[in-house]
């Protein structure tokens, strides 16, 4: 077992896949030794931030705690609000824009690359 404390692992940095914005990660699963079969990412978006539509070569799930989110996978976009989740199919070209008028706090999961 590992416990994971999120001050631990909080960092500040730009919104990944080329987009707008910065945003706070927390790198939850990187505190966990190999050998592990997934990742489980929190990350806020600050307002105005976007993480950019990229391929994804596996599932994955967002999942809103805070704040309002657009979703997009292969050009379909619909609204994440807290307690919403959007999960993604491998093969996919998705990315998530904060709107509103707080950051966009997502829990993210998928598969540890193979």
């Amino acid at each position: 077992m590992v416990v994971v404390r999120e001050a631990d692992v909080e960092k500040r940095e730009p919104v990944p896949h080329g987009a707008i914005g910065m945003s706070t990660s927390y790198r939850i699963s990187d505190a966990a030794p190999q050998p592990r079969t997934m990742e489980f990412r929190r990350r806020v978006l600050d307002v105005g931030a976007a993480i950019g539509e990229h391929p994804i070569a596996h599932d994955e799930v967002y999942y809103v705690t805070v704040g309002e989110g657009v979703v997009i996978s292969d050009g379909v976009e619909a609204t994440l609000t807290p307690g919403m989740t959007a999960y993604l199919y491998d093969g996919a070209v998705v990315g998530i824009r904060q709107v509103g008028e707080e950051p966009l706090s997502l829990i993210i999961a998928y598969p540890v690359k193979k």
